[in-house]
């Protein structure tokens, strides 16, 4: 299987996990002509610390059982912003309040980016 598709499934996994477990405000975005350390930034929010500590803990038991091992998982403790790499995917579990603070959907989505470009 070419390595585009498997990246491409890896992802969809990913947000189907993510949606199973009643994450909010799912986001994948292509991040291939942005940065070389990630093909993929998935973004979803949770409604307490215990609940996005429960949706990664989740989404890296689904990913080991279809072969995808997780490089790092940080945050865990805290649980207000965890981060789970895996390579061509990375996932950001944030509470609403720390999405909002540090808007990586701005900084990663060239849509929006384009669009502040022309507004200004």
């Amino acid at each position: 299987m070419e390595l585009s598709v498997q990246v491409d499934n890896m992802k969809d996994k990913i947000v189907e996990a993510l949606d199973d477990l009643k994450a909010q405000n799912i986001l994948a975005l292509d991040v291939r002509g942005l940065t070389s350390i990630s093909d993929y930034m998935v973004i979803a929010s949770g409604t307490s610390d215990r609940h996005i500590r429960s949706i990664a803990s989740k989404v890296v038991e689904e990913l080991k059982k279809a072969g995808h091992q997780p490089l790092g998982v940080e945050g865990e403790n805290e649980g207000e912003w965890v981060l789970v790499d895996f390579g061509d995917v990375i996932v950001h579990l944030m509470l609403p309040q720390a999405r909002e603070f540090y808007k990586l959907e701005s900084l990663w989505d060239i849509d929006s980016q384009e669009e502040r470009e022309q507004s200004q």
